[in-house]
């Protein structure tokens, strides 16, 4: 496991010394960037905006960027056999290598972070071209992931220098994604805290919520979670670790196919939830089956909601309220032949929360699938 904190400095309760506008793009590595970025086009909707690989310069690897209203995806393959990019998709399969962030200066990202402790990754780089320009720098977390800070207040172009616009892709429709609600990382036993402490000293995070075994428990397995949020809370990372069960849990089957911590999903806001889901499983996309009893005394758990209770049990979305609201959501199964990497489709109509009354029925629906693997 990685070691995050090297020079630990307590960051002041009251000082937001990493302001973030949000979340900039997510990079995942994959075994084959063209296949997958026709995939994200065809199913969620995505539209291919620009490409980078030989035929613009880069000798070494091929990215295309996906983009969908505030959301953008960058797949990226390695061309050769012995490179960083092929060695990560050859240990984890696809998935999420930066977790980039959006920053007026990311130099000064980089320089606080890491003297706050963050184990550098990559020193500030100046990128240019008749567009502008776009500084990037980044720092390692948990497992292989790394957090890529971007700042990109001088450059008008596509996403940034050494990308075109594709010579291909396909007509599509949006299924309505909006913007990145929060991003999920799965750590070994033990970890969780780490990470956590890594988040509230080197980044200045606050813990926004705690989530114990008694909370995200089956008869099977358990869980624990612990969400840190930047000081806007533009940014929310719950990060989740085992706890002990009978059976092998989801993180401890996410941990032994991706071989180390990483990103287990991404959630994705929509503002009309079943629309988007009846879009996506009309093309073809895969969602976790809870059973119809969940239904049965839906409005005694969440009180009365908007939407038609017989459209959402159709479409098997879920509803969980807190003191601000209510929200709904609903959990692709994996996005690749591994179980690790999946999508949350959610719709907030004020919750500020996760769907904790769901969790149970969740897991046992996850455990299903982790059964049909054999995994269970």
């Amino acid at each position: 496991m990685n070691q995050p904190l090297t020079h630990p400095a307590p960051a002041s309760v009251n000082e937001d010394f990493l302001p973030l506008l949000g979340t900039d793009h997510l990079e995942l590595y994959v075994g084959n960037a063209k296949q997958s970025a026709y995939y994200y086009q065809a199913a969620f909707g995505y539209e291919l905006i620009a490409y980078a690989g030989p035929e613009t310069g880069l000798k070494d690897r091929a990215s295309y960027v996906l983009q969908q209203n505030k959301i953008r995806l960058v797949l990226t393959s390695s061309l050769h056999p012995d490179t960083e990019i092929s060695r990560h998709v050859d240990k984890h399969g696809d998935g999420v290598k930066f977790l980039s962030l959006w920053v007026d200066d990311a130099q000064a990202a980089f320089e606080a972070t890491v003297a706050r402790g963050a184990r550098p990754h990559q020193a500030p780089q100046v990128h240019e071209d008749a567009h502008g320009r776009v500084v990037t720098a980044s720092i390692h977390t948990y497992g292989d992931t790394v957090h890529r800070f971007v700042e990109r207040k001088d450059y008008q172009g596509l996403f940034m220098p050494g990308y075109d616009r594709p010579r291909w892709k396909l007509p599509v429709e949006s299924v309505g994604l909006q913007y990145v609600d929060h991003c999920v990382g799965n750590v070994e036993l033990g970890a969780m805290n780490t990470w956590v402490e890594f988040y509230e000293k080197v980044m200045g995070f606050q813990l926004l919520i705690t989530f114990d075994d008694k909370d995200i428990s089956t008869e099977y397995s358990a869980l624990m979670s612990k969400v840190v949020s930047n000081g806007n809370g533009y940014v929310k990372f719950p990060i989740n670790e085992p706890a002990d069960g009978k059976k092998k849990s989801q993180i401890e089957e996410y941990i032994e196919f991706y071989q180390g911590a990483g990103v287990q999903h991404i959630a994705v806001e929509t503002y009309d939830i079943v629309h988007t889901v009846t879009e996506l499983r009309r093309r073809g996309v895969e969602f976790l089956y809870v059973p119809e009893t969940y239904y049965d005394d839906l409005t005694e758990r969440v009180g009365a909601i908007d939407e038609d209770i017989a459209i959402l049990k159709s479409l098997n979305i879920l509803v969980d309220r807190d003191e601000h609201g209510y929200l709904l959501q609903l959990f692709t199964k994996p996005v690749q032949d591994r179980p690790t990497l999946f999508f949350e489709i959610i719709q907030r109509r004020g919750a500020k929360s996760f769907g904790k009354g769901n969790f149970k029925a969740l897991f046992e629906s996850i455990e299903r699938e982790q059964a049909l693997r054999g995994n269970l």
